[in-house]
């Protein structure tokens, strides 16, 4: 086990520092300190060639630059947040809007626009990197001085562990996650089509025009949500083409798995390569974006068009303060809040 560090560049006046986490079989994890970015997920591939399996970039400027939150730590609010408002026990708040009038990934300035101070811990079996960012009003707006931990883990079983702590000193809001688009193929692969997958869920949620949930629960069976036994990705793109995204960007409500003894929420195969990635969650949501429309020009370490990759964002179901049936992402001081997301790699 091993832990390198290393200069990725300078954003905003600050050094961008990675973290790249090495297990014995040679997988390998890199970590920024600015964004809490996941820059890679690697295994060894043919002819020696390492694949990595998140869409990535080589330089902080081509993650910056392209408009995407693509493997960021987002929050303090995954997903939208209907007029960037909320109540806590009666007292309502307002905060920045970014989206239509809504608050997305928590606001203009939320966790995937911040530098994280770092640390590196290795043991034994294990290799992290552990990010925490305090919060504050001034910075995005949201009430409370909320500490936020992320910590990134690699051990020898080819398991990342992504582990969400929130703590804070008045009340507000914690629902994070890390916006990571995966494709599992060899590094020419230019999309997900041939690739199959299962997500543990019966039901997905229905949106409004801006994308934001209307409180109804609809049945994924017989049509393109429908992915309880494993499907291949491009024959359920193929039925979403004339849909208003030309893919998918939607919200399942899952079954949540807290370890490798549960069913997975979601698991993802390549059949060519043979590799796979499970996806464990403690919470009920899942959001998936097939990158419809994607700009061709952007740089990417394979080739940028729409259903390169899929984003597999775990939380709890979006929107929730105003559908407190979906769950509470309340946090409050005295109470800190964990949630666990684990992909589980197979090469």
């Amino acid at each position: 086990m091993e832990i390198k560090e290393s200069s990725f560049g300078t954003f905003e006046g600050q050094e961008v520092k990675k973290y790249t986490l090495i297990n014995d079989q040679d997988m390998q994890v890199s970590v920024l300190n600015y964004a809490g970015l996941l820059q890679e997920i690697s295994v060894p591939g043919k002819d020696g060639k390492r694949v990595n399996l998140v869409l990535s970039a080589a330089d902080i400027e081509h993650f910056t630059d392209n408009g995407m939150c693509n493997n960021r730590v987002i929050g303090r609010v995954a997903g939208r947040l209907a007029k960037g408002e909320f109540a806590i026990d009666g007292q309502e708040y307002h905060v920045d809007t970014n989206e239509n009038g809504n608050t997305l990934h928590g606001g203009p300035n939320g966790l995937g626009n911040q530098f994280f101070e770092a640390e590196t811990v290795t043991t034994p079996n294990t290799v992290k990197v552990v990010l925490t960012k305090t919060m504050t009003p001034e910075i995005d707006s949201f009430p409370g001085n909320e500490k936020v931990t992320v910590t990134y883990s690699l051990s020898n079983d080819n398991r990342v562990v992504i582990d969400l702590d929130g703590k804070t000193d008045a009340n507000t809001l914690f629902n994070p996650t890390v916006h990571t688009y995966f494709n599992l193929g060899d590094s020419d692969v230019a999309t997900v089509e041939d690739q199959v997958l299962q997500v543990n869920s019966k039901f997905h949620l229905d949106v409004d025009d801006e994308k934001i949930p209307t409180g109804k629960k609809l049945v994924n069976a017989g049509t393109p949500f429908d992915f309880q036994t494993p499907r291949r990705l491009g024959d359920a793109l193929n039925e979403m083409k004339s849909t208003k995204e030309g893919g998918f960007d939607d919200i399942w409500q899952v079954e949540p798995s807290t370890n490798v003894n549960h069913e997975p929420v979601a698991t993802l195969s390549d059949p060519a390569s043979g590799r796979k990635m499970k996806l464990y969650s403690d919470r009920n949501g899942l959001v998936m974006y097939t990158a419809n429309g994607m700009d061709k020009s952007l740089q990417f370490n394979r080739p940028s068009a729409s259903w390169c990759a899929l984003a597999m964002e775990a939380q709890t179901l979006s929107d929730t303060p105003h559908h407190p049936e979906f769950g509470d992402i309340t946090l409050r001081p005295g109470k800190p809040a964990h949630h666990r997301i684990v992909y589980a790699i197979e090469f």
